[in-house]
């Protein structure tokens, strides 16, 4: 499957808060990033998304649409969506304790 890249629209920015909208097309991709703040990401689909760690290793998450989950910053990783389908999401980092 060809690699493309995932689209982010960020919504809010506001130095609190920062929402982006991520869409992949099959086969789409976020490229490597590091998070650098906690963040929640809330589907807007469900499916799989295949997350590749910097050592060579991946996983293949489950995500249902609305069923939210939180992770703290520093994970280092790029996600793929393998799905016959378009897959979307919506991250909200919290830049501001």
């Amino acid at each position: 499957m060809e690699r493309r890249s995932a689209v982010p629209t960020v919504q809010v920015d506001d130095g609190t808060f920062r929402v982006t909208e991520w869409r992949f097309e099959p086969g789409a991709e976020t490229g490597w990033h590091t998070h650098e703040h906690p963040y929640v990401v809330v589907p807007l689909s469900t499916g799989t998304l295949a997350v590749e760690q910097e050592d060579g290793g991946h996983a293949v998450f489950e995500y249902v649409h609305g069923r939210s989950y939180s992770r703290e910053p520093g994970a280092r990783h790029n996600v793929v969506n393998h799905n016959a389908d378009g897959f979307a999401f919506v991250e909200i980092e919290l830049v501001t304790r």
